[in-house]
């Protein structure tokens, strides 16, 4: 079904302005509107990048826009990522008698207890992104393994199965940098003629990545392609001031990486470009609302990851000339048929969308 409407963790923050910084509600006040609402709250454990301003950003257009603004009354909790803190936060929801919570949490499992006191309580929990362990919650998520895997096997077809590959994993121990890991290894244990000839952790952060790049590159031979979690636009960036070649890049969904995917600046690069979106929320926020009104079922939805190759980017849709390096492209998938399509200004700084229609499609029930 598709909705028409009128218009990570662990990095350093980057503004997008005052404007964009999120409505922080310690105990929200829902006031009633006429007809049929649901009191749906957003529990986000931590604000501190990009990423998570825009998941917020979008959060707060989508209430904004039809059928959110008419039949949804929102709120934003935050808890700087403190497992404690969201837990007495969810516990406040719990006592306003919230219909659903839509939560990025802190643990996988250190909220389960209080997740099971809220669905006790007949209040629906969704999470999504840093996903949750507890059975009595809806996920909401990609693969992160296919999506590692994913910018393996692109790599493979890139350079004919042969050469040597430098991988820029994540923040080592959290279970989306392993199951990226995961994926990418599986691929390479089939082709036996890649040869993984360094692995460092960039952190997820454009200056880590460029910084350790800038470190390993002297001591390493000529490279065929790059694997990269996340700060993509980083390491290419280390590779130009090593006067290097900029080799096929797979990585994440940075504007930097995919200005240089179209040319701008002056380099070009090779790439694949696909990430954990951040209309994650809507997509959770989208399924609270369609259970609550029991137009769709109660189950986890796994939404699919989207690669763009340089033939697939827009000025202006899916890269911004006129946004910084560290601005998340994937805020929408774009088009009719995609996860979600919203407007740049929605992920820019949680304004509605004036020329074009909000789009959520979630999978067949």
């Amino acid at each position: 079904m598709t909705i028409q409407a009128t218009r990570r963790h662990l990095l350093q923050t980057a503004g997008l302005g005052l404007a964009a910084m999120p409505l922080m509600v310690a105990r929200p006040s829902f006031a009633q509107s006429a007809g049929k609402t649901y009191k749906i709250a957003l529990s986000n454990s931590y604000i501190g990048n990009k990423w998570r301003l825009e998941m917020e950003n979008v959060f707060k257009a989508a209430l904004q826009m039809d059928p959110f603004k008419t039949e949804v009354v929102g709120s934003i909790y935050n808890s700087g990522n403190d497992v404690s803190k969201q837990s007495q936060q969810i516990s406040n929801m719990i006592a306003e008698r919230v219909d659903a919570i839509v939560m990025d949490a802190a643990s996988p499992t250190a909220l389960n207890g209080i997740i099971h006191q809220a669905t006790s309580r007949g209040i629906l929990v969704v999470s999504f992104d840093s996903g949750v362990t507890a059975p009595s919650a809806i996920k909401v998520n990609i693969s992160q393994y296919d999506l590692g895997k994913g910018w393996a096997e692109w790599i493979v077809k890139q350079i004919n199965g042969k050469g040597n590959v430098i991988m820029v994993t994540g923040v080592a121990g959290t279970e989306v940098d392993l199951d990226r890991n995961k994926g990418a290894d599986s691929v390479w244990a089939q082709n036996p003629g890649i040869k993984v000839v360094n692995r460092f952790t960039g952190m997820w952060d454009s200056s880590t990545a460029e910084r350790n790049t800038a470190a390993v590159l002297p001591s390493l031979p000529k490279i065929d392609a790059i694997w990269c979690q996340g700060g993509t636009d980083g390491v290419l960036k280390a590779f130009i001031s090593a006067n290097r070649p900029l080799p096929p890049t797979a990585g994440e969904a940075e504007n930097g990486f995919r200005k240089m995917m179209l040319g701008i600046g002056g380099h070009t690069v090779t790439g694949y470009s696909a990430g954990s979106p951040p209309y994650l929320s809507l997509m959770a926020l989208e399924l609270a609302r369609r259970i609550l009104n029991g137009s769709y079922p109660k189950k986890n939805i796994d939404v699919p990851n989207v690669f763009l190759s340089n033939a697939d980017l827009k000025l202006g849709v899916n890269v911004f000339a006129d946004q910084p390096d560290s601005f998340f492209d994937d805020f929408t998938a774009g088009g009719p048929t995609s996860p979600v399509d919203i407007c740049a200004q929605a992920a820019i700084d949680g304004s509605a969308c004036t020329d074009q229609k909000l789009i959520i499609n979630l999978p067949a029930a």
